[in-house]
């Protein structure tokens, strides 16, 4: 009998052939101060451009959810996390029927309420300002899946797992 986790035997023969789901990863952190969080309007990144967004981006090759999320507070923001200090806020799964593998996602949403620096824009090619918002005063232009999130967590109403097709 052979072990099916083997390093020669660990994905299935048809994997390459697109009938299984290759999801792209990304983590979130929802830096909190009180009842207000941190968000940074994007700007020159080709997305969402022009809306407040969270701190966030996608797990690198090799990376953890918890290290990305890590990574990219200092990265975006200047400042530095403990890993014992992301608090689970929800999986939101996010995909299109019928749609490109690259719109096959799932997304890590943390609270941070604990954190060293202080933060401000550290990647201004991404991102033209920062500030802090209510969550019960969020502004207009919000990222959608990253409103939803906010919202949910200011109602105390986010399930641990979301689905969000598109």
């Amino acid at each position: 009998m052979t072990d099916r986790y083997a390093p020669d035997d660990r994905y299935a023969a048809d994997d390459h052939l697109g009938h299984r789901s290759l999801l792209v990863a990304a983590a979130y952190v929802l830096l909190l101060r009180g009842d207000e969080v941190l968000l940074q309007l994007r700007h020159g990144t080709g997305y969402m451009d022009g809306r407040w967004a969270t701190l966030a981006g996608h797990v690198d090759p090799g990376e953890s959810v918890h290290e990305a999320a890590v990574r990219e507070a200092a990265e975006e923001a200047g400042i530095r996390v403990d890993p014992v200090d992301l608090e689970p806020v929800t999986t939101l799964h996010r995909f299109e029927r019928g749609g490109p593998q690259v719109e096959q996602r799932c997304d890590w949403f943390f609270a941070v309420r604990r954190w060293s620096g202080e933060p401000a824009v550290a990647e201004p090619d991404k991102a033209v300002e920062m500030r802090w918002f209510p969550l019960g005063a969020l502004p207009d232009l919000v990222v959608p899946h990253e409103r939803l999130v906010l919202d949910g967590l200011r109602d105390g109403a986010l399930p641990a797992v979301v689905s969000l097709p598109s």
